[in-house]
């Protein structure tokens, strides 16, 4: 028996469960499929939506199903977009835009838009020049923060059917024409120099009040101080009169003699006194200041 027809004769007999073991292996590898963490699968069955396979191991029917579409589901970034708007002042500006998303429903995506990035694109510039519309240039300068939450909140209701969400909207640029421009430097010099006369007017009214004010509180502070010496004078003359009254006319004229006698003194001690006028009562001004002083010892 030669080799051929002992290999004729295995064959022969085993063909049938090679076969079907190559059926079953090819049966294996079309009903199992396994999806990246990124990705999902749209099966289709006889071309109708079948199901939507997440990441990981998932099995289909061999033959009958197949994977149509293999949609990425991490963020996508549309090129940056630039648009003309009017805004509700008439002026020409130029806004440059960018918008971040991603595909959460592939199935509403792959049935229902055939090209994603356009429709965004076109959906998002009409919003832009919607939104642009509602305000004047100043607000759309100023309110950046607000006009970017409301293109957000918009587009994403436009792309709600399509199984998108919408992550970021971003305005990037918002351009004026030269002419434009120009006019808004000398709208702001101008504003700077009309706050600067403000500023130095509110100084300078500033300064009179507080100048104002120094002087009332100077006039008051005066009135104090002479209110403060007439009662100092009124308490003397009170005491004085006290003294009189306790010790009679004498002691008033010793007093008033001592005043004499002290005054004299000092003028005879002054530095560069070379003459000194002394009153013609001056020695009886002496004599009654002993004389008292003599009674009164």
């Amino acid at each position: 028996m030669d080799f051929e027809a002992i290999l004729d004769g295995l064959l022969g007999g085993n063909i049938v469960i090679l076969l079907l073991a190559g059926f079953i292996l090819l049966c294996v590898y079309l009903g199992i499929r396994i999806v990246p963490q990124s990705q999902k699968f749209v099966v289709e069955r006889f071309g109708r939506l079948k199901s939507v396979l997440g990441p990981g191991i998932n099995f289909i029917v061999p033959f009958l199903d197949r994977v149509a579409h293999k949609i990425s589901i991490l963020e996508r970034q549309l090129p940056n977009a630039s648009q003309d708007a009017i805004t509700k002042d008439n002026v020409l500006v130029q806004i440059d835009t960018s918008v971040f998303y991603r595909i959460l429903e592939p199935e509403k995506t792959v049935y229902r838009i055939r090209d994603v990035d356009a429709a965004i694109s076109t959906t998002v510039a009409g919003i832009v020049r919607a939104e642009i519309g509602k305000m004047d240039l100043d607000e759309v300068q100023s309110n950046r923060d607000q006009l970017i939450v409301q293109i957000k909140r918009s587009v994403e209701q436009a792309v709600d059917d399509w199984g998108i969400e919408v992550t970021r909207a971003e305005l990037l640029d918002v351009n004026l024409d030269q002419a434009t421009r120009d006019a808004m430097l000398q709208q702001l010099n101008a504003e700077r120099a009309r706050r600067a006369h403000v500023t130095e007017a509110e100084g300078q009214k500033r300064a009179v009040e507080l100048a104002a004010d120094a002087q009332l509180y100077a006039a008051e502070k005066t009135a104090e101080a002479r209110k403060i010496q007439a009662d100092a004078e009124a308490y003397a003359t009170r005491a004085v009169a006290a003294a009189i009254a306790e010790n009679g006319l004498e002691a008033a004229q010793y007093q008033i003699a001592l005043k004499q006698v002290e005054s004299i003194a000092l003028m005879g001690q002054s530095a560069g006194t070379q003459t000194i006028v002394v009153p013609a009562d001056a020695a009886d001004a002496f004599g009654k200041a002993f004389q008292m002083l003599k009674g009164r010892g």
